[in-house]
């Protein structure tokens, strides 16, 4: 079935040429009026992560400002932590990117491109994004995308996987289709039990696994569920997954999926390589193990657990001693949504209420302010602690798993009193 097969008025082509190597040599081009350079702007410098071995080169990608590079070929890049501040909602060109495997599109002409919708539905669906666009009510909605190891580099005992800081994360305004509106014409048949989903990106090599996610059907059906068009009112950044991703609220980043172009209702469970082995936390009320050993039970990640993090001071700063000092952050949690946050001056030994900003919205991060005035001179230990409406707060001490996944301790920066 499709509903019309009509092409999009103003066509635009986006275009990546080239690879990814470690020279950055990515470019990215538009057959409009509006041409960006073939190649990258390299713009290289170095930071460094507060954890061991956490030098990373800086680099300009296409639309993007500079970040941090974890790897190129697959891309992954990580945002500085201190374009968070003053910012509720990320700039596209600030937001993250994690690819999992590197054979990404090259060509993407959105006047061809179709979305299909297979599998156990009583209707097969290829729709255009015109008809996405117009066949059905747009949804709104604000939401942050978290990597499952994001902050995985101060993880102790140092956790497999890539060494990531606190800034693979962003928070972003979507715009798009309700899932359960598409499954709702394509009509799941009985005994439907997931729905996988697949992007445009494949694998280098044979050996290597296609990116597939699965959700629980009734999970699809959620209305908070939504594949995307529009992120902060422009096309998706080709990075972030034009000209479709699918944006799952509440749930780690591996289930939003870049490039959507693939539907399909099973009536299995599906054990595809991401969703077993890969992605599984242990099964667990604290999800969580020993450090050093091996969970005997696993389930595939999910949900985000409760975070807050200070946004305006970082560690090495100084203060000054009897003169207030502003505090700002940010808090998110899996969709409840927070409640209060916490400020302590004195490594959590005592705590005061912070100001919340602006509520955009229950999967939104939420700012937060205060104010405090050091009285003695020397170092101070400042931390920032999230409480959202079930009572969920963040735990004073980290848990570990062997994968580095779900870190949401309360955060410690240490400051100096001067």
């Amino acid at each position: 079935m499709t509903l019309q097969n009509n092409l999009i008025s103003t066509p635009r082509r986006h275009l990546i040429k080239g690879g990814l190597g470690l020279s950055f040599g990515l470019g990215f081009g538009l057959t409009s009026t509006h041409v960006l350079a073939d190649t990258a702007k390299t713009q290289i410098s170095r930071t460094q992560l507060p954890f061991a071995y956490g030098e990373r080169e800086l680099a300009s990608f296409p639309e993007k400002k500079p970040m941090i590079v974890l790897t190129s070929r697959p891309v992954q890049l990580e945002t500085p932590f201190e374009y968070f501040d003053k910012k509720i909602i990320t700039p596209n060109d600030e937001f993250f990117v994690r690819y999992h495997i590197a054979n990404i599109p090259r060509i993407i002409d959105p006047s061809t491109f179709t979305l299909k919708i297979g599998g156990n539905v009583a209707n097969p669906l290829e729709l255009s994004l015109k008809e996405l666009k117009t066949k059905f009510t747009p949804q709104k909605l604000i939401a942050v995308n978290q990597c499952s190891g994001n902050s995985r580099g101060f993880f102790e005992p140092r956790a497999t996987g890539g060494q990531l800081g606190n800034g693979a994360m962003g928070n972003a305004q979507w715009v798009g289709v309700p899932l359960k509106d598409i499954l709702k014409i394509a009509n799941p048949g009985v005994g439907a039990r997931q729905v996988s989903f697949n992007g445009l990106d494949t694998p280098v090599l044979p050996s290597e696994a296609d990116f597939i996610k699965s959700l629980n059907i009734d999970h699809a059906l959620d209305s908070n569920v939504m594949v995307a068009y529009e992120m902060n009112g422009a096309d998706i950044p080709f990075l972030n997954g034009y000209p479709l991703k699918l944006v799952v609220p509440g749930y780690y980043g591996t289930y939003w999926v870049k490039h959507l172009s693939e539907i399909n209702v099973i009536d299995t469970e599906y054990n595809g390589f991401w969703m077993n082995p890969a992605y599984r936390i242990p099964d667990n009320d604290c999800k969580c193990v020993e450090p050093g050993t091996a969970p005997t039970k696993t389930v595939p990640i999910n949900k985000f657990t409760i975070r807050s993090f200070i946004t305006n001071l970082k560690n090495a700063n100084t203060v000054i001693t009897n003169q207030s000092t502003e505090v700002r952050g940010i808090a998110f949690d899996s969709g409840i949504g927070i409640s209060k946050v916490l400020f302590s001056s004195d490594d959590g030994n005592t705590w005061q209420e912070t100001q919340l900003g602006q509520d955009l919205g229950k999967f939104s991060f939420r700012g937060w302010t205060t104010r405090f005035t050091p009285r003695n001179s020397g170092e101070l230990r400042l931390r920032a602690k999230a409480i959202n409406r079930a009572g969920e707060e963040q735990p004073m001490s980290a848990k570990w798993m062997p994968a580095g996944y779900m870190r949401n301790v309360v955060e410690t920066v240490t400051v100096t009193s001067i």
